[in-house]
């Protein structure tokens, strides 16, 4: 169901959170909430907090107080279900090097469950047709981070959590990315980013800033 067929739903939502790292304060009584057919861009300065945030969010970083929640039930008591409605990416391109294009694939989607047919043709799509028996220790970063990107493709979570995701991606990379971005939240999937690309014209766009040091 997409956003226009029904009124929104709260995904994911977080209150009062608070969270320090080397007893530095990164942010405290944040609250944020997200639905179906939003993105948030989460902006801020490098020391800002914008990782440690989306793994906070991603269940990944336990350490703070406040309250997590999913479809309004504490995620501490849906966690396994939550997990398997969020796809995660951190800002590294988590491939291992010594594996193929396609072995690499089919590792990061082993959850979902996907075809033989669906991983090449996500491959296909990231424009790495011909590239699925190559090592990636052969392949440049954009071409890794296509092969990481290409998850978004197999991946049937409402929730995209990705930090960073338009790192060493080229004017193409990028010009399919946001595409992938505006078709999940037109259908319906909700997305929070941290990005310092400028995402303008996706509908349902939010943008969070983050306070910290340089």
């Amino acid at each position: 169901m997409t956003p226009q067929q029904g009124a929104q739903q709260t995904l994911l939502s977080a209150s009062e959170l608070y969270c320090e790292r080397d007893d530095r304060v990164l942010f405290e009584g944040l609250s944020l909430s997200i639905s179906d057919g939003e993105l948030i861009q989460l902006a801020g300065p490098n020391g800002a907090g914008k990782t440690t945030l989306l793994r906070l969010l991603a269940g990944l970083n336990r350490d703070f107080n406040g309250q997590l929640l999913w479809h309004n039930a504490p995620m501490t008591t849906v966690y396994s279900e939550y997990a398997h409605h969020r796809l995660y990416m951190g800002h590294l391109s988590a491939v291992k090097k010594s594996l193929t294009a396609l072995e690499n694939l089919r590792w990061l989607t082993a959850q979902d469950k996907a075809s033989e047919e669906e991983l090449w043709d996500a491959l296909e799509q990231v424009a790495l047709a011909g590239y699925e028996h190559t090592p990636c220790l052969q392949l440049s970063a954009g071409q890794q981070r296509r092969v990481a990107l290409a998850r978004l493709k197999v991946s049937k979570a409402p929730l995209w959590i990705l930090d960073e995701p338009f790192t060493a991606l080229d004017k193409d990379g990028v010009s399919w990315l946001e595409r992938e971005l505006q078709s999940h939240v037109s259908n319906g999937g909700a997305v929070i980013i941290t990005s310092h690309h400028a995402l303008e014209g996706i509908p349902g766009l939010r943008r969070i800033e983050l306070g910290g040091v340089a």
